[in-house]
């Protein structure tokens, strides 16, 4: 084993997996992980063994792109049936916590008249008890309220679940998260470790700071094999760029999706971050250019391409706080943002509407966020204010202008926006897309399509601007970049109605002398 000082390679990558399924907000979350084990990921590997091939091609079709499809060779498929004998053994209780959800919800559809809740209780399934309270809104809607925190400490999580696999940015796009296992690769470093572990946080660190593969070794706890693929991700020098803090002014960097970087010389805010570890390329920002410490994380929404665990494990160590919105307290399909970062390791600061965190030389205000939710009790969500360096920036994320009133409440509450980031994915995916395996009754098609995840339309855009009064827009890419097919799943053509909207409000833009742009890949502010 070497002892020279070692750095991480650039492009190092990193795949956090739940029973080997890329893992992501819910299915990692007690609740809703059991709910898409058992309703969605247990029936999915059934579906493909019945099949493979007929997955395999689907999945390698352009018009199901993002479909539930597992993209795994058939001669590969015993080891996807040895996967899934093993969840069944070990992951009962799980499955049995799922079933037990269900068995509650149709409980209280069968039982719950706006009478007396008491005599339920009793009925509720074992796996529940504890963990839940059963109640009424003021409309005599009965639903059942998980105590979240101890659902932590119930047999529906554990980090058993948990490992990771280690490579480098193959530059083609990887199998769909949602729908495709990892299984063992030969140049793929394997860990069974939580996604907490100390290790993870000390070889990403090696990104600026030095280390050798010996303390990397003992950090990871690798076997021989396992150490034998450690050299192949380490360098002899740091790849940081040499710009990637500022002495004087502000700047915001575009590093794609819904990623922004706002730096003054004192401070650096990070939003959504979904960054690619590719530089051969030279049309993107990557973790080179990020500073070495960032002050606040700022996430938006848990939608698996805002809060992109294989970007938040790689800056463990590097992050003052990691600011989210606060959920409300146990809705099956609103879990919370904060308890799940803290159990992976993370410093976290829970917002609600217009809750100031200051940070060196500025502060952010977390604002309203409306829609984006397919219309589901879902208040784990939020917009900014970020006010840096004598600019004042709306961070919209997929926020919608349903109701263009609030935006003039919030310039009333906190001024003109000098700019404003918007999201324009204004005909996105259906209810049940992503919430099929939390939804325990049928949902009609035509129900679900008609309520999707999507935010402004132009007209909408032009109402939140209109409001604001803000002097520039931008809109984000919605998944265009290259390097987050894996995630987003997304094709686009010029003749797209989320391109044509975008354009038209480029138009509207325009008429009013209002600098805008549709970004992409890359784009960097000065002032």
């Amino acid at each position: 084993m070497q002892g020279g000082e070692k750095f991480l390679k650039s492009r190092v990558i990193i795949e956090p997996l739940v029973d080997r399924f890329y893992a992501w907000f819910h299915t990692v979350a007690p609740v809703q992980a059991s709910m898409n084990l058992a309703r969605l990921q247990v029936p999915l590997l059934e579906s493909y063994l019945q099949s493979p091939e007929s997955h395999v091609v689907a999945s390698n079709n352009p018009d199901l792109r993002g479909g539930y499809f597992v993209n795994i060779p058939e001669e590969r498929s015993d080891e996807v049936r040895e996967l899934l004998d093993s969840i069944r053994k070990e992951r009962a209780g799980m499955l049995e916590f799922a079933a037990a959800v269900a068995e509650a919800e149709e409980l209280l559809r069968q039982n719950a008249t706006g009478f007396d809740l008491t005599p339920l209780y009793p009925k509720l399934p074992k796996a529940l008890s504890g963990l839940v309270e059963l109640a009424y809104d003021t409309g005599n809607q009965a639903s059942v309220r998980f105590v979240e925190p101890l659902a932590y400490h119930s047999p529906a999580y554990t980090e058993e679940r948990q490992s990771v696999q280690l490579s480098l940015e193959p530059g083609v796009e990887r199998p769909f998260i949602l729908s495709t296992p990892r299984l063992p690769a030969p140049d793929v470093l394997e860990l069974a470790v939580p996604f907490r572990h100390q290790g993870l946080a000390d070889l990403f660190r090696a990104r600026i700071r030095p280390t050798t593969e010996a303390a990397l070794r003992e950090a990871l706890e690798l076997d021989d094999a396992q150490a034998a693929l450690l050299p192949g991700l380490l360098a002899d020098e740091p790849a940081g760029s040499p710009d990637r803090h500022i002495d004087a002014g502000g700047r915001i960097r575009y590093f794609g999706h819904a990623c922004l970087l706002l730096q003054s010389p004192g401070a650096a805010i990070l939003t959504d971050p979904f960054i690619s570890a590719d530089g051969s390329h030279g049309d993107r920002f990557t973790y080179d250019d990020l500073p070495d410490h960032i002050d606040l994380v700022l996430i938006t929404h848990g939608h698996q391409d805002h809060i992109v665990l294989e970007t938040l494990l790689q800056l463990r160590g590097r992050v003052g706080a990691v600011v989210v919105p606060r959920a409300s307290r146990g809705n099956l399909v609103d879990p919370s943002v904060g308890l799940y970062l803290r159990h992976l390791g993370l410093p976290v600061v829970e917002v609600d509407d217009f809750d100031e965190v200051p940070f060196p030389g500025g502060e952010v205000v977390a604002t309203p966020f409306l829609g984006e939710h397919c219309d589901l009790d879902i208040r784990a969500k939020s917009t900014y204010w970020v006010r840096l360096a004598g600019k004042s920036v709306y961070v919209g994320a997929d926020s919608s202008g349903i109701d263009p009133g609030l935006y003039r409440y919030v310039r009333e509450h906190l001024g003109t926006a000098d700019m404003a980031f918007l999201g324009m994915e204004c005909d996105g995916a259906p209810l049940t897309w992503l919430y099929r395996a939390l939804l325990t009754r049928p949902v009609p098609k035509k129900m679900s399509g008609s309520r999707k995840l999507s935010g402004s339309d132009a007209a909408q855009a032009a109402a939140i601007m209109t409001e604001f009064g803000a002097r520039e827009a931008y809109v984000y890419a919605m998944g265009e970049e290259e390097w987050l097919g894996h995630v987003m799943a997304t094709t686009y053509d010029e003749d797209t109605y989320q391109l044509q909207q975008i354009d038209e409000f480029l138009t509207w833009c325009a008429d009013r002398g209002i600098p805008a742009e549709h970004l992409l890949n890359k784009r960097e502010w000065r002032w």
